[in-house]
């Protein structure tokens, strides 16, 4: 291998500092205590507090969206990957510790803090994304990708398992009540997302901006020619096209179950001991997990991993109707670690193999572009769905969403034994 490792492992390290978000605050902890705390008022049911929060997630996944391609571009113009991967950054933790100042019944506030720390997570993702290409060579894609996953799902795995233990024992930790520990539990994470990120920015070196045509002007300039540029090469390549009409789709539905599991198991009445120990395994089955999906993608193909990966997708969204118990949801939970970080992981090296390495956030600014806008349909079509069912029925909504992707990625033609 002939990357240079501390900038490999520098990288890697950004999965380990925002899967923290992810986990803790996205996945666990503020659904959680946005049904039973801050939407504690009078006339809220748990089917309203389902929306409020997949508005929240829509939100921040449209200005993402909007913004992701233009920015990539600039940042791509002005070598400038990690003074935006910083700017997210410091967005993402700083919402994340004013959640504590958050009166309790004040779910509008909470929300929109809650917003922006998922806004900043994003762009976050965006630019550790497309750094991908400057610290690995294109045979490595695959197996340095799933580092980076497996990296978050340990990192991630170990505060959200110390933060856990905290809501349930807080007396252990001279905290007054699981209210303070959940207090606690985002000031941890907002800072260790800040520590763990500092490496990258130390040791991971930029490639040498491509001038944009007519290469003369400002940045921002240069910048929204070569998104023009861009734009017009993404659509004359019909792989491309198909892996992200693909992507669009499938990704929806991964996002999806992030965000709203939590949510979907208190809805469903279950415990939130055991909810969060699931979610607690399934970080530690994820990490081992990931990163054979990154020997599967060098081995067999990222397409085939996909396919695996969104089959068992498909699967745990038909399980999820018969659920009743916290021990289903607890089998459910370890299903979804053995995949998750799989498809993510191949879905990003996938791409990366697919586009020019000097133009790297560029082309990921469209990618999490249409990943974003893929998180507007998911949590919104899954909280009209239980509006109008129940908060059981809504999960079958994101079979289309499976479904129609692994039909697209199906078609995608494979460029390569690795690809």
């Amino acid at each position: 291998m002939t990357e240079n490792r501390r900038a490999v492992w520098s990288w890697a390290f950004i999965d380990w500092a925002n899967s923290a978000f992810a986990i803790v605050v996205m996945t666990a902890f503020f659904p959680i205590f946005f049904k039973d705390y801050w939407s504690a008022v009078p006339g809220m049911t748990p089917e309203r507090s389902t929306w409020y929060l997949g508005l929240a997630n829509t939100g921040s996944s449209l200005v993402i969206a909007l913004l992701a391609p233009l920015i990539g571009s600039i940042a791509d113009q002005g070598n400038a990957k990690k003074k935006f991967l910083l700017g997210f950054t410091l967005l993402g933790a700083a919402a994340t510790a004013a959640l504590p100042l958050v009166a309790k019944g004040d779910y509008a506030l909470a929300a929109c803090l809650y917003a922006a720390a998922a806004l900043g997570f994003s762009g976050n993702n965006m630019f550790s994304d497309a750094l991908l290409t400057d610290v690995a060579q294109p045979e490595h894609y695959h197996r340095i990708s799933a580092l980076g996953y497996g990296l978050g799902y340990i990192g991630s795995g170990g505060l959200f398992a110390l933060c856990s233990f905290m809501v349930a024992k807080p007396a252990a930790f001279g905290l007054a009540d699981a209210v303070g520990a959940v207090h606690v539990s985002f000031f941890l994470t907002a800072g260790w997302w800040l520590v763990f990120t500092l490496p990258c920015l130390l040791w991971v070196r930029e490639s040498p901006a491509v001038p944009a045509a007519g290469g003369t002007g400002s940045v921002v300039g240069r910048g929204f020619r070569q998104l023009a540029a861009t734009f017009r090469e993404i659509r004359r390549e019909r792989t491309l096209l198909l892996f992200l009409a693909a992507y669009i789709l499938y990704i929806d539905g991964v996002n999806t179950v992030i965000k709203m599991a939590a949510d979907f198991g208190k809805a469903l009445g279950l415990d939130t001991a055991g909810l969060l120990t699931a979610l607690i395994v399934t970080q530690f089955v994820a990490f081992p997990a990931a990163i054979a999906f990154g020997r599967i993608g060098e081995k067999f193909g990222a397409k085939r991993g996909l396919m695996l990966g969104i089959a068992v997708y498909a699967g745990v969204c038909v399980f999820a109707t018969q659920l009743e118990t916290t021990r289903g949801f607890f089998v459910m939970a370890v299903v979804i670690g053995l995949v998750q970080g799989g498809v993510q992981s191949l879905s990003r090296s996938y791409f990366a193999r697919l586009i020019p390495a000097e133009k790297g956030g560029e082309y990921f600014g469209f990618y999490n572009m249409v990943g974003k806008f893929a998180s507007v349909i998911g949590p919104t079509l899954m909280g009209a769905t239980a509006l109008l069912t129940d908060t059981r029925t809504s999960i079958l909504a994101l079979l289309l969403l499976f479904g129609g992707g692994m039909w697209l990625l199906s078609r995608v033609r494979e460029t390569g034994p690795a690809a």
